[in-house]
């Protein structure tokens, strides 16, 4: 039975499973979701993901939501097809990757997020950006890029010389953020400008980032 994919794809959160299932190369089915009219708060949708939030995912008897939660999975199941993204053969590399994939949830996603929907969503919406809440988030994920900077100028990714999660589950959000004025945040530092630019060019990332479309 295919995998099933409940998603939009201008979502961040549905490409970053469906990037994941490239990597693997896994055959999937993307079922869409019309977030613009509200499906993902209504059944049938609710009885899939309870937290009206895409993607949800069925594989077989398998029923998930969170996308990280998702990756993790596929990649614990399918570890030996393709590119194993947690390091799984290597317990000190694993648990990197475990480290990098928890500074992206807890430190990354939020400030990125507001920073994303301040430039990209409310103005969609015929509002002005609140630029002292652009500001207040772009200083915090200024922060957190000086810790990527000295992290990446020691090892080529997150967790070390191979590609894992941790560095898969930034691309998402930073396909957007790398079309705003703010891009500079990530040109400005080298070695985080040369971790995006391998990222961004696997075929799994250019391959999905095509795909994705602004609301």
């Amino acid at each position: 039975m295919a995998i099933k994919v409940h998603g939009a794809l201008f979502s961040t959160c549905t490409a970053r499973v469906l990037i994941c299932l490239c990597e693997k190369g896994l055959d999937y089915e993307l079922l869409p979701i019309d977030m613009v009219a509200g499906a993902h708060k209504q059944q049938p949708f609710l009885s899939l993901n309870p937290f009206g939030e895409v993607p949800a995912f069925k594989d077989g008897e398998v029923s998930l939501f969170e996308s990280r939660a998702i990756n993790r999975y596929l990649a614990r199941k399918h570890k030996d097809i393709g590119t194993d993204l947690l390091l799984s053969n290597s317990l000190t590399q694993s648990a990197l990757v475990e480290t990098w994939m928890e500074v992206e949830a807890h430190k990354f996603d939020s400030p990125s997020s507001v920073i994303l929907r301040q430039i990209i969503v409310i103005p969609k919406y015929g509002k002005a950006p609140d630029e002292q809440v652009i500001e207040t988030e772009m200083e915090k994920l200024g922060k957190l890029l000086d810790v990527y900077e000295e992290r990446l100028s020691k090892s080529k990714y997150l967790a070390g010389e191979n590609y894992s999660l941790a560095d898969l589950h930034h691309i998402p959000h930073l396909v957007y953020f790398m079309k705003t004025s703010k891009a500079s945040a990530i040109t400005s530092r080298p070695h985080v400008s040369a971790w995006w630019n391998d990222i961004s060019s696997r075929p799994a990332t250019v391959k999905i980032s095509a795909t994705m479309s602004l609301l």
